[in-house]
């Protein structure tokens, strides 16, 4: 008998995660993922999805680490298992260069990936406007491929999927014991906070089968990601710019930049163009609240606010979102529960 009603709103990765970890660990929840959109029409859709990390100032660094690291070796499980392609899970391998030198010469991440290095001077000869670089293994996740393999994974641990838009916490407070909110940008609308703001971002899938490495600056601004069936070149980083149209100003400077990290790229053929608004944070918010509502408390859990790290993070925070259900559950009066 499952007597504790769940919803996780929002189904972009964070939330379809945070959905499966829920669902799988608590039989006994009856869970819902709710949103107003879902694969192919989330931002996380258009993610290259590669999996490494910028620092959050103000969350210990140990957690941003347990959070990478959880999520790297849940990804990683699934690069080599056999449902590798249909989940849209593999390693990739290549190099991330600086114009100068950075503060933190080693990320905190570095133990987390496969085989990172410094890379050598004859390696760096290849990109003569930069000066210091990383090799190293990661993953790269296809959140188009992800995304619907996930939701198969929480219907198959029973879930619920409903599509629908809420504007206030109100509206779910006598359908649900915990709500768990993942809904990214949408929660400057859902729990009215206006410290998450978009960070826009254009790409371009392009076909140029003979690209086998990423690359990417250090900037953030300029990277080429190899994938399954074409490669992600970008990019933008434009922040407090809710544009969701193709600005061709940006694509051609993506193509010049990218074209000068690797030449070849003038002969691949551009096979479409996408835009998504990052859900940026100073910090990502997973914690939860007792929220005050007409007629009742209910229990929150917010997971959001991962900016452009929301794959890289996605199963760590999921994790710890989980960890604060329990929370919730025991802190519940017993007749709540039956």
């Amino acid at each position: 008998m499952k007597n504790v009603r769940v919803v996780v709103v929002g189904a972009g990765v964070i939330g379809v995660s945070t959905a499966v970890c829920i669902a799988e660990a608590l039989p006994f929840c009856s869970v819902t993922l709710l949103a107003d959109k879902f694969s192919p029409d989330t931002t996380s859709d258009g993610a290259a999805g590669i999996l490494f990390a910028a620092k959050f100032p103000d969350i210990p660094v140990e957690r941003q680490k347990r959070w990478f690291k959880d999520t790297f070796d849940h990804l990683l499980a699934i690069a080599q298992s056999q449902h590798s392609p249909e989940a849209g899970v593999m390693l990739s391998s290549g190099w991330q260069i600086f114009k100068e030198v950075p503060a933190e010469r080693k990320p905190f991440w570095a133990e987390s990936v496969i085989g990172f290095r410094f890379m050598t001077e004859e390696e760096l000869k290849r990109f003569p406007d930069h000066k210091f670089g990383h090799a190293f293994t990661t993953l790269k996740c296809e959140c188009s491929s992800y995304l619907p393999w996930l939701e198969n994974r929480f219907r198959k641990a029973g879930g619920q999927v409903e599509q629908r838009s809420i504007n206030s916490l109100q509206e779910l407070s006598n359908s649900y014991d915990i709500i768990v909110n993942c809904s990214g940008l949408g929660s400057r609308t859902l729990v009215g906070d206006n410290q998450v703001y978009p960070v826009r971002g254009q790409v371009l899938k392009m076909e140029a089968p003979w690209l086998q490495h990423f690359i990417r600056d250090g900037d953030g601004k300029t990277y080429i990601y190899p994938g399954m069936h074409s490669v992600t070149v970008g990019g933008t980083r434009q922040e407090e710019d809710w544009r969701l149209d193709v600005d061709e100003g940006d694509t051609d400077s993506i193509l010049k930049r990218c074209s000068r990290l690797e030449p070849s790229l003038s002969h691949g053929k551009v096979l479409s163009k996408w835009v998504g608004l990052r859900p940026s944070r100073r910090n990502p918010r997973v914690e939860k609240e007792l929220v005050q509502l007409p007629g009742r408390r209910v229990h929150v859990v917010h997971n959001y606010g991962h900016g452009g790290w929301g794959v890289t993070l996605a199963w760590g925070t999921a994790l710890d979102a989980l960890g604060l259900v329990r929370q919730c559950l025991q802190e519940m009066p017993p007749q709540a529960k039956l």
